[in-house]
């Protein structure tokens, strides 16, 4: 197949999804797949370095020539909603623009980050009169209503959803990553036939169990091996609800055998640090989020893992951090809708508990009783096993490629 990847993020550019397709494009690359990737010159958390280099590459051959990457010129990204629209549109006319200018391409595809790229991917994939696959991460604007940046029937919404069905309508296939989000689509009369349930997965051979006396981070953050180390990475920001952590800490102050590993970016991480200094929190480390490639040590740092979200946000989809926690076999203390996809997966597979999100009397109890329970001999997890048959790179990443395949059939 010639496949055409329309990007608005690329490498070296991070984004949850780039660790996922750099292992499709290698599975792609393995069965003989060619890939044009259309991305803007990359911005987003990159050295100045970084971004005065890539500025003068308009086009390079990766994977010994069987990935072919195009970029354009693009502003910098900023934090400033009406800016990074303004971003966001302009890279959306450029994306069509060269787009349209490719030939012999079978299929399309597009991945739901922003809300716009599968409606510029579908005129494309027309003009090109081939099929598009849509990877939907993240379903807009049911987002913005619940972390509250909207509400429903509010101007925003309607745009969103006028976007949203025209967006559905140009696609073949739209690959989904929860039960949740598949009952989503359904619930707004999209044609079950055409979408495909495939998580986000995890490199179980780079992602694995680390031993506490092979675990870098003890030493180079001062953790006391002793002690009951509970960790949360990732994201500090409106929809995670993580000022949860910081008062269950302030509630476990008196337990001096259990401490917090923070591991943390977005727009709430200074905030979240000043506050643990002001309160004196001494049970919590809190450190920038580290690179994709110590996500082991980061997870087997922990006797349990954090995943917390803001009440009614945990039904949107499967966080997938959750994948790399499990192949850590790191038990899962959840702050989450009792209701979500990871709720019911904890309970499928044993690999943790789920309590109510942003009760931190609830998580604190919690992780009093996954402390008891590793005293007692009683706290391990076989998740592993489970993601390595259902939330593979290999296993998914072939299922992406077979409903590639399925789309140009069709």
């Amino acid at each position: 197949m010639n496949i055409l990847f329309l990007n608005a993020y690329y490498e070296p550019e991070q984004i949850s999804f780039t660790h996922l397709e750099r292992d499709l494009l290698s599975r792609l690359v393995e069965q003989g797949h060619r890939i044009h990737i259309v991305c803007p010159t990359p911005t987003r958390g990159i050295s100045k370095e970084t971004a005065k280099r890539y500025a003068k590459i308009k086009e390079e051959t990766l994977y010994n020539g069987m990935v072919s990457v195009r970029r354009f010129r693009a502003p910098q990204e900023k934090r400033n909603p009406i800016v990074r629209a303004l971003r966001y549109f302009w890279c959306n006319w450029r994306t069509c623009r060269i787009g349209k200018k490719y030939k012999d391409i079978d299929v399309v595809f597009a991945v739901s980050t922003p809300p716009t790229q599968g409606y510029v991917a579908g005129k494309v994939a027309k003009k090109l009169k081939c099929p598009l696959v849509y990877s939907l991460q993240d379903i807009f604007p049911d987002s913005l209503v619940t972390t509250g940046l909207t509400r429903e029937g509010s101007l925003l919404w309607k745009i969103g959803r006028k976007i949203e069905k025209k967006t559905y309508k140009r696609c073949d296939k739209i690959i989904v990553i929860s039960n949740s989000c598949k009952q989503n689509l359904l619930n707004k009369g999209e044609d079950e036939g055409k979408i495909a349930l495939i998580p986000n997965w995890v490199n179980v051979e780079k992602v694995r169990p680390v031993s506490k006396e092979q675990n870098a981070l003890y030493q180079e953050l001062g953790i006391d091996l002793g002690k009951f180390t509970v960790v949360y990475a990732g994201n500090l920001g409106e929809a995670q609800g993580a000022d949860v952590i910081i008062r269950t800490a302030e509630r476990l102050q008196a337990e001096t055998n259990v401490q917090f590993v923070i591991f943390g970016s977005g727009v709430q991480y200074e905030e979240a640090r000043r506050t643990i200094e002001e309160k004196g929190l001494n049970n919590i480390i809190i450190h920038p989020i580290l690179p994709q490639e110590r996500v082991s040590e980061v997870y087997s740092l922990g006797d349990v893992a954090l995943i917390v979200c803001k009440k009614g946000v945990g039904t949107s989809g499967m966080p997938s951090k959750t994948w790399s926690i499990m192949a850590c076999n790191t038990s899962i203390i959840s702050a989450f809708d009792e209701d979500s996809d990871l709720a019911n997966l904890l309970k499928e597979t044993g690999g943790g508990v789920c309590v109510e999100p942003e009760n931190a009397s609830a998580l604190a109890e919690a992780i009093i009783q996954a402390k008891t329970n590793r005293e007692n001999g009683a706290l391990t997890s076989n998740a592993r096993s489970y993601v390595e048959e259902n939330a593979s790179s290999k296993v998914c990443a072939q299922r992406y490629i077979d409903v590639l395949e399925e789309a140009t059939k069709k």
